[in-house]
């Protein structure tokens, strides 16, 4: 259809109109004030004001923060290395620990620093997040946080410090359990990670490079989420793409009715920091742990001895089911569970206790939340039909625990000075005459908590916790008054930089 010439003038000037009428808002908006008491024209906002529906659909934190974040913890920990034999006589106290920061980025992606760690004579250091379960101090946190330990610190929301006790560690779940002596503590609430749905919108709370009670917020992305490799197995993760970075490792990750429903645990990255996938350990998998390690100090899981395999579409086909699902059992342990119970290689198992296996990851949950000696049903397809077999489980093997935090007696015999890791002699007159200070203890060589504190070769000793200390005896006397606080402040002089206090934690 073609239009007449007056037409087309009639279609223009209406175009022309509305264009016009678009754009004489944002003209209006740039016009001047008028002056000399002219009123300015009322201009009217062409863009339509956000709708109360979307505003309400965005949620608003701040409430749930402010209210859960004093239960959410830092969690420092020392690795303490081998003691140095020379420090460099008292230098200027270049290898302090707040005085490395590329050693620091080294630390935050897993890599050890250049000069640092074991036989280097300087401790390693780490920090990530946790969380307060009950008011009189258990905590739960990552097991990679405080594996390998020598010692845990916990900082409160308030700036508490407590010395934490590793109760246990699970390495398959990567919980672990610490404790402080603490009362009436903020606490969390435990929420039921089988309601999430993706989409909902999540919160975590931690210290991501060392940024304590950080919150940040996303949404889950998938629940039952598998990793790769052998332990990762025994987890459903929650993915969300909540922002988490090394330190957030330990922390909480909460629904919007400010129940802890995961706590976050890993993140997929290419460069060491976020990349959009994060994830959680379930909070019932962790509670569970939780339990058994503080009721036994180990976990047990069950095993019914099967090697297995995903379901994909051409395995499905062969086996004849109408789609991919279950475990395929490619292999079957000799007088294991299964095969006492009649497991054979080539069933696939679709249940277990009727509940249904969709893929092959989940049959190592299941099966290992059940407690060995009790009986399984499974539910297998074998020869283009279901049957059930009847399997009694069997204890699954758990890799050796080491953790330095739990070792102990070093030195309990011993005075309260020699606790302190200290090796100290009177300062002799060529020194006095090289450098100024009123103190006459330098030293000579550190270890255990000292090393771990950051005292340094060379460092003189100026005083005790307020006391001014001039001999061995002193130091002795100053330290054994400490037993009630269990730390000493030293005071002490460190080449040109003054002046400081170095708080020491008796072990």
């Amino acid at each position: 259809m073609t239009l007449s010439s007056s037409a087309r003038r009639a279609v223009s000037a209406v175009i022309l109109s509305l264009a016009m009428a678009a754009c004489s808002g944002d003209i209006q908006a740039q016009q001047p004030p008028q002056r000399d008491g002219a009123s300015a024209p009322q201009v009217v906002p062409t863009v339509p004001a956000t709708s109360p529906s979307a505003v309400a659909a965005l949620p608003n934190f701040a409430p749930l923060v402010e209210k859960f974040g004093p239960a959410v913890v830092n969690v420092d920990v020392v690795q303490n290395a081998q003691p140095t034999a020379s420090r460099g006589g008292g230098g200027g106290g270049g290898g302090e620990e707040g005085e490395d920061p590329f050693g620091d980025f080294f630390r935050r992606f897993g890599i050890e620093p250049p000069g640092r760690g074991p036989g280097s004579g300087v401790p390693l250091r780490g920090s990530g997040s946790g969380f307060v379960v009950t008011p009189d101090g258990y905590i739960l946190t990552n097991a990679h946080v405080v594996a390998d330990a020598d010692q845990v610190t916990v900082k409160l929301n308030d700036r508490r410090e407590y010395p934490a006790k590793v109760i246990g560690i699970d390495q398959r779940t990567d919980v672990a359990v610490i404790k402080i002596d603490g009362r009436n503590l903020a606490t969390v609430k435990i929420g039921d990670p089988s309601k999430l749905k993706p989409g909902e919108w999540v919160l975590a709370i931690g210290s991501p490079f060392g940024f304590e009670n950080s919150a940040t917020a996303g949404i889950v992305s998938a629940t039952a989420r598998t990793l790769p490799g052998g332990d990762s197995n025994y987890v459903p993760f929650i993915q969300t793409d909540v922002a988490v970075n090394p330190g957030n490792s330990g922390g909480p990750l909460f629904n919007l009715q400010g129940e802890v429903v995961g706590i976050n645990s890993q993140i997929f990255s290419k460069s060491g920091g976020y990349m959009g996938l994060s994830f959680a350990i379930p909070i019932d998998v962790a509670m569970d742990v939780r339990d058994q390690l503080t009721k036994t100090g180990h976990v047990t899981r069950g095993k019914i001895g099967v090697s297995i395999q995903n379901v994909d579409g051409q395995l499905a086909d062969a086996f004849g089911l109408d789609r991919p699902r279950g475990a395929l059992v490619s292999q079957v342990i000799k007088d294991g569970p299964s095969e006492k119970a009649g497991v054979k290689p080539g069933d696939v198992i679709l249940a277990v206790n009727d509940k249904p296996v969709e893929v092959s990851s989940e049959l190592p949950t299941v099966i290992a939340r059940m407690k060995p000696g009790t009986e399984a049903q499974l539910t297998v397809w074998r020869g283009g039909k279901e049957q059930k077999l009847a399997v009694k489980l069997d204890t699954l093997d758990e890799p050796e625990m080491k953790n330095a935090s739990l070792r102990g007696g070093k030195g309990r015999n011993a005075d309260q000075a020699s606790q302190l890791g200290l090796a100290v002699r009177p300062l002799d007159q060529r020194e006095r005459a090289q450098v100024e200070t009123e103190g006459n203890l330098v030293v000579e060589q550190v270890s255990g908590p000292a090393l771990a504190a950051g005292v340094q070769q060379g460092d003189i000793i100026l005083a005790v916790n307020g006391k001014k200390v001039k001999t061995i005896a002193d130091l002795q006397e100053a330290a054994k008054s400490s037993t009630k606080t269990k730390t000493v402040a030293l005071l002490i002089q460190r080449g040109d930089s003054g002046q400081i206090y170095v708080p020491v934690r008796l072990s």
